[in-house]
Order: structure tokens, then sequence, then C-alpha cells
């Protein structure tokens, strides 16, 4: 059965990025299926292909498996290398997924993701600069316990795929992370991460509240975006 993974806008959609990514890095063949984002709230629209009205859902066949992290699961009972094969660091890689997808709320919400643009932000309230912290912390720990260039080790897994938006978001907004700056562009120079940005730059769809969220977030110096 072929997988069906459905994502929406690139410029915007971090959770659609991780498995998207993962699928991508470990060649795990898969039916790309868009559902743009169009208006502040997508709940209706998406229910429609998705029990929680959001993005991604993978379908396969009669069954649709929702959520970045259950996605995630689903395909390492089915597939090598979604997780690392050392114990310590698929340990670590495990942690640090569930604690990207419940944690990080400032980083997430001072610095939305848009792929297309840079910006010069806001002074950095508290808790963002503990968001930030805790990045550089994890990708610097990651990157001398298990010796890179991936966070977990030599091979790209999970950890690598949840934490790509934040390498968007990294140098969207010019956050410092140390030595972790050593895989955010290792990951950015990913093939897979450099099809998705040459997407995210030809997308002509805005949509408002996200736009909104952009211009709160600092001020916009470059948008390499379709016009």
């Amino acid at each position: 059965m072929t997988y069906v993974l459905v994502t929406a806008n690139r410029n915007y959609s971090s959770w659609s990025l991780r498995p998207w990514l993962l699928m991508k890095g470990l060649h795990i063949g898969f039916v790309d299926r868009i559902e743009p984002f169009t208006l502040p709230v997508n709940y209706a629209a998406f229910r429609s292909f998705s029990p929680t009205g959001q993005v991604p859902a993978l379908i396969h066949g009669e069954r649709t498996v929702w959520d970045s992290l259950g996605i995630t699961l689903y395909l390492a009972d089915r597939h090598d290398g979604v997780w690392p094969e050392n114990e310590e660091a698929r340990a670590f890689a495990q942690c640090a997924v569930a604690e990207m997808h419940s944690g990080f709320a400032a980083l997430r919400s001072d610095c939305t993701m848009n792929v297309g643009v840079r910006v010069r932000p806001r002074p950095m309230r508290e808790a963002l600069a503990a968001d930030v912290a805790r990045v550089r912390e994890l990708f610097e720990t990651g990157l001398s316990r298990f010796g890179g260039p991936w966070l977990a080790g030599p091979a790209f897994t999970a950890i690598d795929a949840f934490f790509a938006p934040v390498a968007f978001r990294i140098r969207t907004y010019r956050l410092d992370v140390g030595k972790g700056r050593e895989w955010v562009e290792h990951i950015l120079d990913h093939p897979a991460m450099r099809e998705w940005e040459a997407a995210a730059l030809e997308e002509t769809w805005r949509e408002e509240s996200h736009e909104d969220e952009l211009a709160a977030a600092g001020e916009i110096i470059a948008d390499f975006r379709n016009q």
C-alpha cells in the first residue's frame, strides 16, 4: 500500500515538515498531498482527512495516522533508520523528539516559522531566551556526545527531522545556538530541506493570521518569497 502524506504550506507548516523530511531522508516513498492553510482556522476543512482537523496526516490504505509524533512511531514500526541504532543515542533522540513535540512554546509563538523571510527580531523575552538556550544545549550535547554530523550520530534520524523547523527559525531570526550552528548548516544543506525551501519560495499562498504572527515577531528585512 502506498503512503499518502497530507501536509500544508511550505512556508508556514513546521509540523508538516517533520514527517515529510523524515520520509524523504530515509527514502520512504509516499504521495505528497498538499492542503494549504486558507483560513485562520482550517479545522472544518481538514476534518475531511484528519480526525484532529490538523496536518500532518498519513493515510495508509484504510488507516489514517495523525500527529507528527504518531506518524513517526508508526513508521518506526515498519522501517529501519527512524531511530539511531546505538542504544544511548536512541534514548537521547527519543527524549529530544518528545521534548520538541511537547515543549518550546515561546520559540513557537515568538518565532513563527516562515521559510522565505529574514527578520530582525524584537527584544527577546525571558521565556524565549530559555528556549533558545535549551536548543543550544541539546544541539551541542548531541554533537559532542555522538560525534555528528547529525544530532544523534553519523546517520540522519527522527531527531533531525523534528528539529528541522527550528533550523529554519534559527536562520530567519538569527538565533544564537553556539556550536549547534554546525548542525543547522548541515540540515539546511540536506537535499530534501533544499527541496522544501525551493517550494516555499515559489508559494504565492498567504494566510492572514500567519502573516500577522510574522509581523509581530519583528521587522522583515528580506522577503525571498514569490510575490
